[in-house]
């Protein structure tokens, strides 16, 4: 972010490099030149015959370009799936990354990839550049965002790699006969990360490793888990722009506007006794709305309001759309992709819903502690590290966690949550308290300078 986005890893390309020049690390971004990218707005120049740079804040900012690969609607794929060609287009990048390094005279002591697009500079440097005098001393840091994604192709493309047909073994890239580019920058690269402690410690097992927690075992003592943090100054409740009313914890009272503003843009009854409970995110099994549809007949006995804002498969649209035509005065659907919304969603909602299956580090979670809004979650990755469950002897803890992925559990947090909402000084005293919280990039940078200078 700003310049193209599919997912949380454009969050973190656009945040953590600022953090970390702000840190006293000298940082460049290099990614291709999409489509989406705005030349004119951003003042990209050229440096080279295919190569354009701008500026995010202080940090320099490459783009490869190449327009048969990268110029084109989607990212990675359209409406019809993942680009065919997308093995030749990465290798491309990777291959093309390195070669404008060298040209620039930009010797690098570290090159952090992120995901299987970038899983082949690794592999490059330890075989193409293997005796590259340019590249001595440098290392390499692959970091999982997501290892569900992987970049698998077919066995018969490997030649689009460039490399040795050597390589297209199970101690390299090939992986149940086909090729694995995530593999590949595991196994190659000399560090690996993901995005918080808890993540780090499941993809070590079956249930969350993808089918690569053998791989990962075997690289044990150099993986590690760096919890992401968020861009403080886009979501900072006391200066967004996009929420009806602006508010801090020291000046609280906006939140009730926002409420307020959120009920009468769902069609629902604008009451402060109510609690309103809201979701952003991908209407998909793992964002858990297949849990949630199990449970939504008996949550909607409850006095509560409920609004879903996101994009997703076909069957959640059309499962949540009923929920709203019988249920009208309690649930509302926003079926699209709505920045604004979604800033107004987490101002306005008194509790948020994160019953993610598998969540690696998750970031709704503390975007919602930053607008005092509270955290309803499963016991997962990034949620583990990040939200503790609420005790109310002790004052301590700051969401509902259920530990049991069941119906049964996730009601049992509703219900807590109910209960704590009717408690309306302890309530707001867990608003005030969570809206303090630093999950700026200050902390996750300085743990990332820690591993590059190891």
């Amino acid at each position: 972010m700003p310049f193209a986005k599919t997912g949380g890893m454009a969050d973190v390309a656009g945040s953590l490099p600022i953090a970390l020049k702000n840190d006293n690390v000298d940082i460049s971004i290099v990614m291709p030149l999409y489509q989406c990218v705005d030349q004119k707005a951003f003042s990209l120049k050229p440096v080279t015959k295919n190569v354009l740079k701008g500026k995010l804040d202080n940090v320099d900012i490459y783009f490869i370009k190449n327009d048969k690969y990268f110029s084109r609607v989607g990212l990675y794929g359209d409406s019809k799936g993942d680009y065919s060609d997308n093995l030749e287009r990465f290798s491309f990048f990777c291959k093309k990354t390195l070669d404008f390094l060298k040209e620039a005279n930009l010797k690098p002591d570290v090159l952090h990839c992120n995901d299987w697009q970038t899983g082949l500079i690794s592999i490059y440097l330890k075989s193409i550049f293997a005796r590259d005098e340019f590249f001595a001393g440098t290392k390499t840091i692959l970091t999982i965002h997501n290892l569900a994604y992987q970049g698998v192709f077919k066995s018969k493309e490997f030649s689009n790699t460039g490399l040795d047909v050597s390589l297209n073994s199970s101690d390299a890239l090939e992986f149940y006969n086909q090729i694995n580019l995530l593999k590949g920058g595991i196994v190659f690269s000399d560090i690996i990360t993901t995005v918080s402690p808890q993540h780090a410690k499941e993809i070590r097992e079956k249930e969350f490793g993808c089918g690569l927690e053998g791989v990962i075992n075997h690289r044990g003592d150099h993986v590690y888990g760096i919890l992401n943090g968020i861009d403080v100054d886009t979501w900072n409740p006391e200066k967004d722009e996009m929420i009806a009313k602006q508010y801090s914890a020291h000046r609280p009272l906006g939140k009730k506007e926002n409420k307020k503003a959120l009920q009468e843009l769902c069609g629902f009854e604008a009451r402060e006794d109510v609690p309103l409970f809201g979701f952003v995110g991908r209407l998909s099994a793992q964002k858990g709305i297949d849990l949630l549809s199990q449970a939504l007949p008996e949550i909607s006995k409850m006095d509560i309001q409920i609004i879903f804002q996101g994009v997703g498969e076909q069957k959640y649209i059309d499962m949540l759309n009923a929920f709203q035509k019988k249920y009208p005065k309690k649930i509302s659907i926003q079926i699209k992709f709505d920045e604004v919304l979604a800033h107004q969603i987490y101002a306005g909602s008194d509790l948020f819903l994160i019953p993610s299956v598998y969540e690696p580090c998750g970031l709704s979670q503390m975007i919602s502690f930053r607008y005092g809004t509270v955290p309803v979650v499963y016991t997962t990755g990034g949620l583990v590290d990040t939200v503790m469950p609420i005790c109310e002897k002790s004052k301590k803890g700051d969401g509902f966690v259920f530990s049991s992925y069941d119906k049964d559990a996730v009601l049992k947090a509703f219900q807590s949550a109910v209960e704590m909402y009717a408690k309306k000084n302890i309530f707001d005293d867990l608003i005030s308290r969570i809206m303090k919280y630093d999950f700026s990039w200050a902390t996750s940078a300085h743990e990332y300078k820690k591993i590059y200078s190891a």
